[in-house]
């Protein structure tokens, strides 16, 4: 199979999909009006609620989306072969994962910037809202944890990429500062940002940092606990601070790598040496139903809602915005997974060294990382697949190959690090409002909420250790995930039947995502029982447990099928848009 042929055939199909299905859902469907004041002017408060720019709210929205989740996804599905990968990441994306961003998207700004499960709240019910918020925490619990492990693993792989990764804090910081109070050129200082991230990059090489081992901790753990306390910090301070200068520096990052990834594969057009399809890869759960919450958010992903509804709903200027941002960022996402693909299933073939010290070529290469569930090491050597067969592609362009693997090294740690805020971001939130629901308001406030958000990933992640412990969290984290996808999706009918709107194209990718789901949990949780994780089991129990009666709930509620309700009459939006 020709990788160059099979890239652009994938590109027009999303573009295609992006200018008739996501149109038609945004016009016809959902309505979006220019006319209505969002909330991030109605509500502005320059902290959470903050009217910015579509294409700098677009390079938060997708960096903050992406992370390294189109990354690990599909770097550990292609062990099935590469065709049902190819077949999921194009779909889904287009009928599943973008409609439940852009519906997620719409609820939130149609509900003052709301948290998809506070939106839950008012068109359920308020104890519906209470479990969706408990199962929200369960997924940022793991999603915490497990970035945080992917980060420290791929610093002790690619000890190159540690002095870019975090020169990249303090200048988003002096970005931020030059837009938001000096009034600064955005794209100008954005040009000068990536210069200096990338001269960091070009250092890297001759600098490398290797954490040493401490307080009796191994160096991945010792890179946890910096990183966690990074995140701490990062999701207390105001957004325009450093999570959206970061995220809009990621996201020209971002175009740099994609960028050179396609001319890696129209230069080299390097052929697919990976199967096609693989039934029972050694050690690997069964295709179905595993292979749709593995590949999670290169396809769809429940994290996303949290996202749309929790940061960029706050943000969103215009209605109209929310088109481009929420489908077009899960396209864009798509697009990622499909070179990903690539680079693991063919990039892979032109060169790498074997766990011996030989060269290996062809399929020899993918199966030293793919012939078995935890070959060579776990969730590490996954990751590796991708550096090291998307190093080669960029090499073939005429840049030095070391420098091209510190390139891949450097993006794929940023982008786990901007999930990785973000989502400690979110879960300060919902710790907060479970707080407040039990009666403790003094767990609710920032730091104590940001505390125990860190504080209880942290256990999780110490507790899966290394590379083969993320290799069991990693399937559980999908299930959750999709789990919150299908649930969202609930929702956005919820609203959808109440204004009186067709729900046809959401009903049966709800249903799709609820049973894969519950599927993937219940062979999970037998698995783990098993084997004598008793931990991971118990928690795979208690999901399931929620998901059945919230369910439930929603079910019996959305049965009386209420009377349709008009919306609030449209405004005219008012307030500049800003950068940061």
């Amino acid at each position: 199979m020709n990788s160059l042929l099979l890239a652009l055939c994938c590109f027009v199909f999303y573009l295609v999909a992006y200018h008739t299905y996501g149109r038609y859902l945004a016009a016809r469907i959902f309505r979006l009006d220019d006319r209505r004041v969002t909330p991030a002017h109605r509500l502005r408060d320059d902290v959470d609620f903050v009217p910015t720019a579509k294409d700098v709210l677009f390079g938060h929205h997708f960096t903050s989306i992406a992370g390294t989740g189109p990354i690990v996804g599909p770097a550990i599905g292609v062990i099935w072969g590469w065709l049902p990968a190819l077949i999921w990441v194009l779909l889904g994306p287009v009928l599943i994962g973008a409609v439940h961003d852009l519906g997620a998207l719409v609820l939130s700004i149609r509900n003052d910037g709301r948290s998809i499960a506070e939106v839950i709240g008012k068109t359920v019910s308020a104890r519906v809202r209470r479990l969706f918020f408990v199962i929200i925490f369960f997924e940022l619990w793991i999603v915490i944890a497990i970035f945080a492990l992917i980060i420290a693993l791929l610093f002790n792989i690619y000890p190159n990429s540690v002095l870019a990764v975090w020169i990249e804090v303090p200048i988003a910081l002096w970005l931020g500062y030059r837009v938001r109070v000096k009034g600064g050129n955005l794209l100008a200082l954005s040009v000068v940002g990536v210069v200096l991230m990338y001269g960091a990059v070009y250092a890297g090489g001759y600098l490398p940092f290797r954490m040493p081992p401490l307080f009796g901790l191994s160096p991945v753990l010792v890179w946890m606990l910096a990183l966690f306390g990074y995140a701490a910090v990062a999701s207390v301070l105001p957004v325009d601070r450093l999570l959206q200068p970061r995220d809009y520096l990621n996201s020209h990052q971002l175009l740099i790598a994609m960028g050179l990834l396609a001319a890696g594969v129209a230069v080299a057009r390097p052929v697919i040496v990976a199967p096609a399809y693989v039934a029972h890869p050694a050690g690997a759960p069964d295709l179905l139903p595993f292979l749709f919450v593995i590949i999670a958010c290169g396809a769809v992903s429940g994290f996303h809602a949290m996202v749309s509804s929790g940061t960029s709903s706050k943000q969103l200027s215009r209605e109209s915005d929310a088109l481009f941002v929420g489908y077009g960022s899960m396209l864009f996402e798509g697009g990622l997974a499909v070179l990903v693909l690539i680079a693991c299933t063919a990039g892979i073939g032109m060169g790498i060294e074997g766990r011996d010290g030989a060269v290996l070529t062809g399929s020899s290469a993918f199966l030293d990382h793919y012939g078995s569930w935890s070959a060579a090491n776990g969730l590490g050597a996954k990751l590796a697949a991708f550096v090291e067969g998307a190093a080669n592609m960029i090499a073939s362009v005429g840049l030095d190959r070391a420098l091209a693997v510190t390139v891949m090294g450097v993006f794929v740690v940023s982008f786990a690090a901007t999930t990785l805020d973000t989502a400690t971001r979110i879960q300060r939130y919902v710790v907060a409002e479970l707080a407040e629901g039990a009666g403790l308001p003094g767990l609710a406030g920032r730091w104590p909420a940001t505390l125990i958000a860190v504080g209880t990933a942290m256990a999780l992640a110490f507790y899966s250790g290394d590379g083969k412990g993320a290799m069991a969290l990693w399937p559980i984290f999908g299930a959750v995930n999709q789990l919150l996808a299908g649930l969202a999706l609930l929702a956005v009918i919820s609203y959808l039947i109440r204004q009186g709107r067709p729900v046809w194209f959401a009903v049966p990718p709800m249903l799709f995502m609820v049973v894969i789901t519950t599927w993937a949990l219940v062979a999970s949780g037998r698995q783990l029982w098993t084997e004598g994780n008793i931990l991971l089991a118990v928690l795979n129990g208690l999901i399931l447990l929620l998901q059945g009666w919230m369910l439930l709930e929603s079910g019996l509620l959305m049965a009386r099928r209420p009377a349709p309700s008009a919306e609030g009459p449209a405004e005219l939006v008012v307030g500049p848009e800003e950068g940061f």
